[in-house]
Order: C-alpha cells, then sequence, then structure tokens
C-alpha cells in the first residue's frame, strides 16, 4: 500500500537510528571503518640481554590486500628506524635489526616480531603498523630489559663528555647511555648520586635518595633536572645501563700494576673487566669481593653485595671504587671477564 514502509527500508531506518544514538553515547564500537588489529594484552615486553623476545601483534581478522611494517620509535628523535615488512606471506628486514628479527607466524593471524639475541640497544618503543590502502591502524609496544644503572665519569674528572662522548663512553664500559625510566627504576632501588650526568634522551639528571644541601638542597628527594642542554657543547658525566652477561666476572688477587692485570687475565682465557661487566656481575651473580681490583678503564673497584664492617664503610650495597690510580701502582688484583 501507498505510504506504508517496506520491511527492509524500516530495518534500514532502525539500523541508521541505532548507529546515531551510539554514536552520541560515544561509543567506541560505532567508529566507522574496520579495526583488524586486536589490542595487545600486555604493552610492555620483559627480557634480558641474550635472550629471545616476542612482541605481540595479532589481527583479528585479514583484509583483502594489506602489510604489516614493523619499526622502532628512536628515543629522543622525531624519527622511526624500520625493521620489517610482510604482506602476510613473505618479509623482508631492513637496518641493524633486520637480520635478527623475523616473524614468529604462529598462525595465519600472527604478525608478531621476534627479535635474537637480545642487545642493550633493541631496548625501547616498538611500533606494529596495519597498511591496507584504506584505514591504516597501530599498536605500540614496549620493550623493556632486566638491567643496572651506573654513573661513569673518566680518569680525567667529573664532568667531562658532552652528549656524543658520553654515549661512546657507555658503549665502551659494556653498557649504553640509560634511559629516564631506567634511571627512575635505579632510584627507586636506591642509587642516590649528587653529579648530574647524560641520559639517553640526551636530558641531564641525577638521582637524589637522602636530600642534604650539597645535593641540590633539602627538598624532597627525586630525579634532578638540568632542564635542556647543548648535546655538543655542555659536558657532565653520563648514567649507563647494562644487562644480564653472556659470561662471569672472576676475581684475581694479587699486588699487580694494570700491565700485570692484563697479562694474568689472559692467562687465564679472559680480559680485564669492563665496569658494566662488574656492575652487571654483582646485580645479577651476587659477586661480593672486599678487594680492590683493576678495571680495563683504569680504575679500581670492588663490589659489595652484603655490606660489612671493614669492607668500603657504606651500609648499603654496591659497587665501590678506589678512582683512578697510577697504572704503575703495584697494590690490587684484578677482575677479569671471560665468555662462556
Amino acid at each position: 500500500m501507498p505510504g506504508w514502509l517496506t520491511l527492509s527500508t524500516l530495518c534500514r531506518f532502525l539500523l541508521w537510528a541505532f548507529t546515531i544514538f551510539h554514536k552520541a553515547q560515544g561509543d567506541p564500537a560505532s567508529h566507522p571503518g574496520p579495526h583488524y588489529l586486536l589490542p595487545p594484552i600486555h604493552e610492555v615486553i620483559h627480557s634480558h640481554r641474550g635472550a629471545t623476545a616476542t612482541l605481540p601483534c595479532v589481527l583479528g581478522t585479514t583484509p583483502p590486500s594489506y602489510k604489516v611494517r614493523w619499526s622502532k620509535v628512536e628515543p629522543g628523535e622525531l624519527r622511526e628506524t624500520l625493521i620489517l615488512i610482510t604482506n602476510g606471506l613473505h618479509a623482508r628486514g631492513y637496518g641493524p635489526l633486520g637480520g635478527r628479527a623475523r616473524m614468529r607466524r604462529g598462525h595465519r593471524l600472527d604478525a608478531s616480531l621476534v627479535i635474537a639475541g637480545v642487545r642493550l640497544e633493541d631496548e625501547g618503543r616498538y611500533r606494529c603498523e596495519l597498511i591496507n590502502g584504506i584505514e591504516d591502524e597501530s599498536v605500540a609496544l614496549t620493550l623493556s630489559l632486566e638491567g643496572v644503572v651506573f654513573p661513569y665519569q673518566p680518569s680525567r674528572g667529573r664532568y667531562q663528555f658532552n652528549y656524543y662522548e658520553a654515549k661512546q663512553a657507555c658503549e665502551e664500559q659494556d653498557g649504553r647511555l640509560a634511559t629516564y625510566s631506567q634511571l627512575y627504576q635505579a632510584w627507586t632501588e636506591g642509587l642516590d648520586w649528587c653529579n648530574a650526568g647524560w641520559l639517553l634522551e640526551g636530558s641531564v639528571r641525577y638521582p637524589v635518595l637522602t636530600a642534604r644541601a650539597p645535593c641540590g638542597g633539602r627538598g624532597r628527594p627525586g630525579i634532578r633536572s638540568y632542564g635542556p642542554r647543548d648535546r655538543m657543547r655542555d659536558r657532565y658525566d653520563a648514567f649507563c645501563f647494562t644487562s644480564a652477561l653472556a659470561g662471569q666476572v672472576f676475581f684475581v688477587p694479587g699486588r699487580l700494576t694494570l700491565s700485570e692485570a692484563h697479562a694474568a687475565c689472559r692467562r687465564r682465557g679472559a680480559v680485564v673487566a669492563k665496569v658494566g661487566h662488574l656492575y652487571a656481575a654483582w646485580k645479577f651473580s651476587g659477586l661480593d669481593q672486599c678487594d680492590g681490583g683493576w678495571l680495563a678503564d683504569g680504575s679500581v673497584r670492588f663490589p659489595i653485595t652484603t655490606p660489612r664492617p671493614r669492607c668500603g664503610g657504606l651500609p648499603d650495597p654496591g659497587v665501590r671504587s678506589f678512582g683512578f690510580p697510577r697504572p704503575q701502582q703495584a697494590a690490587y688484583g684484578t677482575y677479569c671477564y671471560a665468555e662462556n
């Protein structure tokens, strides 16, 4: 009959009214366009150096034609480093991470990224992006490494590094510049240090656990910030980060010069340990040795897990330092590092 709605017209009207109502209510299911990527259950993936880490990225269904692109968001820089692109059948790796990265492919909807032999520089923010030519989607995940932060300055004294020199110094000591989140975690675990140091993002900060006048004043404990600094001109110390070791650190007693320390380690199929090696052994292997020993940078240090009288004089665990004695001074043992 004229003027009456057909059944199909009525259904379309009701669907339109239902959609408008839910848009007005802010229902997330009402947003137009397909949503293919499933949100990750855990946005932070914990791992350690040398392990195999999997960053999950799963499709709820597949578009007719698509690509998945994995990239790493570089801290402090407005860019992303391409890692891998796949069309679901074939994958191609890019950049320094490409050779260690592959697709998991546990099932036909699996676009998860597997990173073999995780390195210190692998930590950070990653993006899994679905490109289908209509509505691109992405999920972000963070790869977090278990590790330890240590302050570092050279034999010349404090505040010698610009940003790039600090970055290189950490890498030479089996580490990398720490991030702000790593420094914050170290502060919650007891790191208290008055000298300011560069962080990976390019900021300059230092952690204060016990507020005191010579260390930024008697205000609240926390992470003190020096604000923006010139990466080339300004000079500070460095906060380095390292993770679990592939080998082991051991102590060789004696009254050795630095050159004799190198010879002693070589005779045992090892090398003189770096500062990062010693901190990692203290943190992850519980190395406790109340004897100063040479390290590769010419410093003398010793690790204490259980504080006790006449062993550094401080009440907290840590790595103690004797500074940088003369290399010809025959007064210390040495800490050696051997790969497993």
